[in-house]
């Protein structure tokens, strides 16, 4: 898969140090592999879910909240938001 864009993973890992091993992880394995879809996406994330058209990751034994729209026909993830739970909480990044 490719993934855009590695630079928000970069800065939230900036801010917050303890989410950096876990938002590694899930770079690397997501990169490696090409889910066809959501199903064998869980194989690789079984905590991931769908909402709406967009899926949220937990990042390092939820230290983080990843949310991304997946194309899985194009083989491309962009990286929508990496937010504490406390932003996610709030839900700002809702799609209408």
């Amino acid at each position: 898969m490719h993934i855009i864009t590695r630079k928000r993973l970069n800065e939230f890992a900036e801010k917050h140090p303890s989410a950096r091993s876990g938002l590694a992880h899930w770079y690397w394995v997501l990169r490696k592999n090409n889910p066809a879809n959501f199903a064998e996406l869980r194989q690789f994330f079984p905590h991931a879910d769908q909402v709406g058209r967009l899926t949220v990751f937990n990042i390092g034994g939820n230290k983080a909240r990843l949310i991304a729209a997946i194309h899985y026909n194009r083989r491309r993830v962009y990286i929508r938001a990496v937010l504490t739970h406390a932003e996610y909480d709030a839900g700002q990044w809702k799609e209408p």
